[in-house]
């Protein structure tokens, strides 16, 4: 939740600037070339030119970017806090289309809003699968005869201290413990 949190925030605060640029570049256009003068105006008016066409141009596309992530975050809700992990139930919750509720899901993963989960079909469950480095495997030196135990990916015998290759250990270990 915190990763479409922190992107809401910074769409959010995007929106905002460009909505006072627009709103503050109109009327220093006017008076930085007619009420100012000199250079001092000329700079003020071109300033005023520059925040209202980043504002006229930036300002709508920064809002609909923002109702965007807003909707994702609504997703994101109904499975993290609300627990429902089914499509079909998202979709009956939120009022959507089970295909528009798909579609923003693959989003949410895309853009790693879905930490810990993992999509089965029409439904999210929690991934509990170990990464690599944590898991612990069992091997077998092919060297001395001796069995061991290591995580991640260097493999070394305790005993004899040679290097293994992971096709030794995946021939005899095909189990975590």
């Amino acid at each position: 939740m915190n990763a479409i949190n922190k992107a809401l925030r910074g769409s959010f605060a995007l929106s905002m600037i460009l909505t006072v640029m627009l709103a503050a570049g109109i009327p220093l256009i006017p008076v930085g070339f007619a009420v100012v003068g000199g250079g001092f105006g000329t700079a003020l008016g071109v300033i005023g030119i520059a925040f209202a066409a980043v504002g006229f141009y930036g300002c709508p596309l920064a809002w609909v970017a923002y109702g965007g992530k807003k909707s994702l975050q609504r997703v994101v809700s109904a499975v993290v806090e609300e627990h429902i992990y089914e499509v079909s139930e998202i979709a009956a919750q939120l009022g959507l289309s089970e295909k528009e509720v798909r579609n923003r899901i693959d989003t949410c993963f895309k853009k790693k809003y879905f930490i810990g989960y993992k999509r089965e079909g029409d439904r999210l469950v929690l991934n509990e699968n170990k990464a690599l480095e944590d898991a612990e495997h069992v091997a077998e030196c092919p060297h001395c005869g001796a069995r061991f135990t290591y995580k991640g990916t260097d493999i070394r015998c305790p005993y004899c201290g040679s290097a293994q290759e992971r096709k030794y250990t995946e021939q005899s270990q095909n189990q975590t413990v």
